[in-house]
């Protein structure tokens, strides 16, 4: 899809990107990174939105303000695309530094079964309706997908498997972020209300907020022990994303999906592997981190790394939307949104129930 009206699509510019001279990219890259740098800004200036959604927002205006669309439709075309790709890779591949193996084993059956619950649940829900809500290309996948698992990380690694359109990838994410941010003021109000301790309450935080990010500030309002629980279950979620993309690609490879997968894999007729290579790092990662070697500095400083290669490649997928087509399907995918989040909150609150004695 274009990004505006008789204007080549980003994606037309990322075949070949091995071929790409890199001073083509240059431009894109340094706007991805004004970007991250004023989405930063943003953020310190209003605490109550994340860098993450600022940054897909600010990549939405590049592209319809008059100073800065030229540039995005010309020169940093290339770079943009970069980010909003090959960046996604990165971020989701250190994602897994974040869990550790011991973490997992530590959880006991009746959360790892609370947790397979409930990402199950709210993704066959989710694409359900998304899909009888007439939403178009890849947006009911994506979408559940970022419930269910996290957020725009989960996003980012079954769009690129699955080779889906810009926009339909912005629209997710911007969709989820909105979500996952509107988590952080409701849930603590509903604490008291639903009867929970800090454990409870940890674990409904981490088994329903969507992004890693959305669940720390949402859990920490309950104290130190609601935190552990609520990113202990947080990064089982997170652990999924890999069995998660591999049974989507089983799925594209056997016809079950009708999409094609794998980017260039599909563009050359090739069937995509069953575990790409960013997925296989992602696991990679955990196991690394579950091997105690890396110092807690060098843990903090990759998830500085990670939440700005995230936010530029955010960015670049903000500047590939074309509002007129987003707008097309604003009322469905808010009612999507909406249904979703009843859905993943209440599930999860059930399971909670069972599970905390």
């Amino acid at each position: 899809m274009a990004i505006s009206s008789g204007h080549t699509p980003l994606s037309a510019a990322l075949p070949g990107l091995r071929r790409i001279r890199p001073p083509a990219a240059v431009p894109g890259l340094l706007l991805a990174a004004l970007g991250v740098v004023a989405a930063i800004l943003v953020h310190r200036a209003v605490p109550a939105v994340p860098m993450l959604t600022a940054s897909v927002v600010l990549g939405i205006l590049s592209a319809q303000l008059p100073g800065t669309r030229r540039l995005v439709q010309g020169s940093a075309r290339t770079g943009l695309g970069i980010a909003a790709k090959r960046l996604m890779r990165v971020g989701v591949v250190l994602l897994g530094l974040k869990l550790s193996l011991s973490d997992v084993a530590g959880l006991g059956w009746e959360t790892v079964a609370l947790v397979l619950g409930v990402v199950a649940a709210t993704f066959a829900g989710t694409w359900w309706l998304g899909r009888r809500l007439g939403l178009p290309g890849d947006q009911p996948l994506l979408v559940a997908t970022g419930y269910s698992i996290c957020g725009a990380s989960a996003i980012g690694a079954v769009s690129q498997v699955m080779g889906s359109e810009e926009e339909d990838v912005a629209g997710s994410v911007a969709l989820v972020t909105l979500c996952g941010t509107l988590a952080i003021g409701v849930l603590p109000l509903l604490h008291a209300p639903l009867g929970l301790d800090s454990v409870g309450f940890g674990r409904w935080v981490g088994a329903s907020v969507h992004d890693v990010g959305q669940v720390v500030a949402t859990a920490q309002t309950a104290g130190p022990t609601a935190l552990r629980q609520a990113v202990l279950v947080k990064l089982m979620r997170v652990a999924l994303l890999a069995p998660l993309v591999a049974g989507l690609v089983v799925a594209a490879r056997r016809g079950v999906l009708a999409r094609r997968a794998a980017g260039g894999a599909a563009r050359a007729g090739k069937k995509p592997p069953v575990v790409p290579l960013f997925v296989a790092g992602f696991l990679a990662m955990i196991v690394l981190r579950s091997t105690g070697l890396l110092a807690a500095g060098t843990l903090d400083a990759a998830s500085r790394v990670q939440e700005l290669v995230l936010a530029a490649a955010l960015f670049g997928l903000g500047a590939a939307v074309n509002l007129r087509t987003l707008a097309r399907t604003g009322g469905r995918m808010a009612a999507l949104g909406l249904a979703s989040w009843v859905v993943v909150a209440g599930v999860s609150y059930a399971g909670v129930l069972l599970t905390v004695g």
